[in-house]
């Protein structure tokens, strides 16, 4: 009968143990990547450097085998760089990067690489709205009053052709809850 007894404690001790060292402390070597969820919306229209973004850890963080970090823990991130899109040629951005990670009650800082996108210029686009509009103009001003109207259309065209970049260029990034973003650590950082 103890050995039954004996043969059972063991068993639990190794079913409780090994996961318990397996996640015990260890460093997170410069260069780790950490996939995080955000926990809320974040835009390029209304969002602030330095404003603080939550999140959890996607998916455990392992270093030689062991799990550092496990998937769950909490984060803290703020953004790192934001501008809103302008109406003609400024183009949208928005990036973020990881400050901190909660284990086991503790939290940790962490310096790490940002995450996020730009959109691209549109000033092509743009030209071609305004230069298209112009063509347009002049085309229908030299036909309805010759070389004084083709100047007056091109006027007007240009302006239409302007507003009509304006009107449709203006494109914000926004990250809703739930999106992923990866982070690349910068220095070594010891998980006790």
């Amino acid at each position: 009968m103890n050995s039954r007894i004996r043969a059972f404690a063991i068993f639990l001790a190794v079913v409780f143990l090994v996961p318990a060292l397996s996640m015990a402390g260890g460093t997170v070597p410069k260069g780790t990547a950490i996939s995080v969820v955000t926990d809320q919306t974040v835009s390029s229209k209304t969002a602030k450097v330095g404003q603080p973004v939550t999140g959890s850890v996607a998916k455990d963080v392992t270093v030689g085998g062991k799990v550092v970090i496990p998937k769950g823990s909490p984060v803290k991130l703020s953004v790192s760089a934001v501008q809103a899109s302008g109406r003609l040629s400024t183009p949208a951005k928005l990036y973020l990067h990881l400050r901190t990670v909660t284990v086991n009650g503790k939290e940790y800082t962490f310096a790490t690489s940002s995450a996020g996108r730009s959109e691209k210029g549109k000033g092509k686009r743009d030209a071609g709205f305004i230069g298209g509009g112009a063509a347009g103009g002049a085309v229908i001003g030299a036909l309805a009053g010759g070389g004084k109207g083709a100047a007056i259309g091109a006027a007007a065209g240009a302006g239409a052709g302007t507003a009509g970049a304006a009107a449709t260029g203006k494109k914000d990034i926004e990250f809703p809850a739930e999106t992923r973003l990866a982070f690349t650590t910068r220095t070594d950082v010891e998980i006790k």
